[in-house]
């Protein structure tokens, strides 16, 4: 699953700073959104950032001596279609957790909805693929609230479908939406459903872009690759010169490298030497990237990057209560009534479970997530029929003493 080292795990985002002179043959440069941010696009990028970095603290406590790469993006748009069916507590643990203050749910799903076609085509050089889809038991969860399903259809730009959870067809299916949305990168993410899961929230993110200033692959060398332990391993380490952007920010440089027209870009943190780079992590303020973003400058001098390619996978149960998001693992305690009246105090995220892969490369980057929310359902409570012979006790309840018994194998009336 890891390589050797401790590469810093890399996280995409929509460039606002200049722009470096265009390369020879490069397409020119996008350096402005398509359309001005509405205040709640701004909170919904800003909250998606923020609880990137919270997972990224998170999940590295468990990963400390090897590389993380995941999709905090990716992560958020399959937990939101989660949180669109939660009330109570749960949906108020899950909208802190994720970074948002206090919106309704129809603010949220107009936020997703709008984040999600911002960045479908945003760049016409970067090929960005966005998908979201909801499968449902039509045997354990026969009653679903078509408001949910509607909305997941209509914001989230859900796939929404109905099947026997009980047939190996329905692993089948979902593996292959997955590999689908994914070009093939991610051809499993699930080997078995288990009989209480009874509804799958999925989001799958693909990126593949070329560098807008490339690496020749003639100049890439084997190097020597410091890891966090001290150790030095070889490397293929890929050079330019110039076509980036840098600049520092406290205990780290920054390296940004753009892709296709700029509107992509990945944004390096390197700790200072001697900086412990789990230490880095663990202090990682929300707004690290703005920072980063705001220090840069066209730079000229050599880059030197190393090729690598990653396969990673978690189930991030113990990440996301960390951070507050605690009711809705509970069974019998969450609430996602909005997800279906009569069973909705039995459902509960049983897991929640990302795959991410990652190519770095001289030509550029391939990258793709998806995760899973596995919703579970508790047996719901039968109710009580007293429709075959019982016995029965008339008592004084605080003493415990029996005042009369009975056994009745035929109710009548008394005539």
């Amino acid at each position: 699953m890891s390589r050797p080292g401790s590469l810093l795990p890399l996280l995409f985002f929509v460039a606002s700073c200049g722009n470096p002179a265009s390369p020879d043959g490069a397409p020119d440069a996008i350096t402005e959104l398509p359309r001005q941010l509405s205040a709640t696009e701004t909170e919904m990028i800003g909250a998606a950032n923020t609880f990137g970095v919270s997972l990224l603290k998170a999940v590295n406590t468990s990963f400390a001596d090897s590389n993380v790469f995941l999709s905090p993006l990716s992560a958020s748009m399959a937990l939101g279609l989660a949180m669109n069916g939660a009330e109570g507590t749960t949906f108020e643990e899950m909208r802190s957790t994720l970074g948002f203050g206090p919106r309704s749910h129809a603010e949220l799903n107009a936020a997703y909805q709008s984040l999600i076609a911002l960045l479908r085509g945003l760049d016409p050089k970067v090929e960005f693929r966005i998908a979201n889809a909801v499968y449902y038991d039509v045997v354990d969860l026969a009653t679903v609230e078509p408001v949910f399903l509607d909305e997941s259809r209509e914001y989230f730009d859900a796939e929404v479908r109905g099947m026997d959870f009980g047939v190996q067809g329905a692993v089948d299916t979902v593996n292959a939406w997955a590999s689908r949305q994914t070009n093939g990168r991610i051809p499993r993410v699930l080997d078995e459903i288990r009989p209480e899961i009874v509804m799958l929230l999925m989001n799958a993110i693909y990126f593949k872009g070329d560098w807008r200033a490339g690496f020749k692959a003639a100049e890439t060398r084997s190097e020597p690759f410091t890891t966090h332990t001290g150790a030095q391993v070889t490397v293929p380490l890929m050079h330019r010169e110039g076509g980036f952007r840098a600049g520092r920010i406290a205990n780290a440089v920054v390296a940004e490298l753009p892709y296709g027209g700029d509107a992509y870009a990945m944004t390096i943190l390197l700790p200072d030497e001697g900086v412990d780079v789990n230490a880095f992590v663990a202090g990682l303020g929300p707004t690290v990237f703005e920072d980063a973003a705001s220090s840069l400058g066209d730079s000229k001098v050599g880059i030197y990057l190393p090729k690598f390619r990653l396969a990673w996978e978690d189930t991030l149960n113990d990440e996301l209560k960390s951070m507050g998001m605690q009711q809705a693992f509970k069974p019998d305690e969450a609430h996602f009534t909005r997800i279906s009246g009569p069973l909705g105090d039995h459902l509960y995220i049983d897991f929640v479970k990302q795959k991410a892969f990652v190519d770095v490369n001289e030509v550029g980057t391939e990258a793709a997530a998806v995760t899973v929310v596995g919703v579970g359902v508790t047996s719901a409570p039968v109710p009580v029929r007293i429709d075959r012979p019982f016995v029965f006790a008339i008592r004084e309840r605080l003493s415990g003493t029996i005042l009369f018994l009975g056994k009745i194998v035929e109710p009548k009336a008394a005539g």
